[in-house]
Parts: C-alpha cells; structure tokens; sequence
C-alpha cells in the first residue's frame, strides 16, 4: 500500500465515522440525562430521509440539514412520551422507535430510490488543508466533518460548565437530590432526549446529504446500533466517543477498500467485520467495569410527583 493511498483511507476513516460521531453523541446525551435509548437506527433512518427529501425539493443541503435534526428531535419526542410523561419501558420503547422509523424510512423513501439531491461536498480549509499528512487527513472534507470535530469539545464543556449541563447529569445521576435542590427532573430529561434526537437525526442526515448524495432504503446499516453499543465501549465520555468513532468508521472504509481492490474473500465476511468488531469492544468494555460512567439513575422513571 502506496503512502497517498494510506492517506486516502484515512481520510475515508473520518469521513465513514462522522455520522457515528453524532449518533453517539446524541445517545451520550441523552443518557446523561438518565434515560436510555435504543431508538438511534430509527431516528437516523427518518432524519436522513428527511434531510434528503428537503434537499430534493428545496435544492439547499442546509435546510436538508435542519429538516434531519427536526425529524430525529419529532422521533425522539415519541420516546420521551412514553418514558418521561408515561413512564413506559425505556428499552421496549427504544426497540419499537427502531422498528417505526425503519419502516416509515422505508415506505415514504421507496419512491425515491436511485435519486440524487444536493448535498456537502469535500473543501480544503485556507492553510489548514495544506498542512503535510494531517491536512489531508482531517482538513478537506466536508463542512458536516468540520462541524462535528466542534461538537464533541462543546458538548463536554456543556456537560461539565453549563448549568443546564449540570442539571441533565444531576436528572441522570440522582433525581432525588436534583428535585430537592429545585431542579425540574422531567424537563432537563426532555432536553436531553430531544437534543439526542437532534444529533442522530443529524448523524443521518450526513449519510444523505454527504456520505452518498443518494436514497436507498437501510442507509444506516446498522450504524445507529454501533453508536448505542459505542456509548458503553466510550464510557460515556464524548471524547472517548469521537476516536472509538474513527476506529469503527476506519474498519468499514477499509472493507469497503478491500472489496473494491477484488479481494477473495466473500462480501457477507467483509460485511461482519464492523459487528463482529462491536461485540468485540463491548465485551472489553465489560471487562473494564463498563459501568464505570454511567449514570447512577440510567433506565429508571420517575414520577412527576417525586
């Protein structure tokens, strides 16, 4: 393997992880917040059909954009319905939300398989792009790349500084102590959810708009289950989740590269390789003591009257 084509599958790493970036962030999100979701395939499903048909018509990948985050937040609120207000099952709930957006993607998408919309295209940024090595790497992609390496640092620093991240970890951490302190529970856990949806629904929009510029139905494949399992293997760290990101984006461009170079080995192997990479890494993460940043209060409801 030539020098320029390392550089080029590294820079098809960053380029294949980035929609699992936003993916996982939303998830980190909305866990901190004490809630989990298992619903990101779906989420990103719709929001990336969303981005896709508003880029379509409107001819604007930026409201193509917008519209994807909007649709994440609307499958998200579904979520929150039944787990915050209701008090349903979180994990059934995830499930179903997975099941619906896969299925409304799929019906309201098949009329617009094959078709292409506007989307993002690669562009070197001034000085940075011409850097040796990491300029190729990291500095000419597209502008959703360049958003998502500001979003993991904002994200901590909300988490960490700001008071309404202060409040989702104490909503996720202990409810209680947050409710006496004069915290409204269910609203930070409303904002988390609805920001999680934000992101995957963004997460998907990506692969629409930037990765393929195309529909077809199942663009996700799986992408969204990587994420949820990539907020353990992270230790809901947002950090920890950018790089395990670009390691898992980095084993599919690299299966990708080998079929396109006519390898011997059969596509359905191949095409294991990022799940069996994932139950690779969660086991580890188990290993490690994966509860080790977990929300104290993750998965459990509260009543409104507590």
């Amino acid at each position: 393997m030539t020098w320029a084509i390392f550089l080029s599958l590294l820079a098809a790493t960053v380029q294949a992880g980035t929609p699992i970036v936003y993916a996982t962030l939303g998830e980190i999100l909305t866990e901190k917040g004490g809630v989990i979701n298992l619903g990101v395939e779906g989420m990103m499903l719709v929001g990336a059909l969303a981005g896709f048909v508003v880029a379509l018509h409107s001819g604007s990948p930026v409201l193509g954009f917008v519209a994807g985050g909007v649709a994440g937040a609307g499958m998200a609120a579904i979520h929150g319905l039944v787990c915050i207000w209701f008090l349903g099952n979180q994990i059934v709930s995830g499930l179903a939300l997975t099941i619906l957006g896969t299925g409304l993607a799929g019906f309201f998408g098949t009329p617009y398989i094959g078709r292409s919309a506007p989307g993002f295209d690669k562009f070197s940024l001034p000085f940075l792009g011409d850097l040796p090595w990491v300029g190729d790497i990291f500095f000419q992609q597209d502008a959703l790349v360049y958003l998502s390496f500001l979003i993991a640092p904002l994200l901590w620093a909300f988490l960490r500084y700001t008071r309404w991240g202060m409040g989702i970890r104490a909503s996720g951490e202990s409810p209680p102590a947050a409710r006496a302190a004069g915290l409204h529970v269910q609203g930070f856990r409303w904002a988390a959810v609805l920001g999680g949806g934000v992101l995957a629904g963004w997460g998907g929009s990506y692969l629409s708009l930037a990765y393929t510029h195309l529909w077809t139905n199942g663009l996700t494949s799986g992408r969204g289950w990587i994420a949820v399992a990539l907020v353990i293997f992270a230790f809901w760290r947002p950090e920890r989740a950018m790089l395990g990101a670009y390691f898992f984006g980095g084993v599919m461009a690299f299966q990708l590269r080998l079929q396109a170079m006519g390898t011997t080995l059969p596509s359905s192997i191949l095409l294991m390789f990022p799940y069996v990479l994932t139950i690779a890494a969660l086991a580890f993460a188990s290993w490690r003591s994966a509860r080790t940043g977990a929300p104290a209060a993750l998965g459990i409801n509260i009543e409104p009257s507590e």
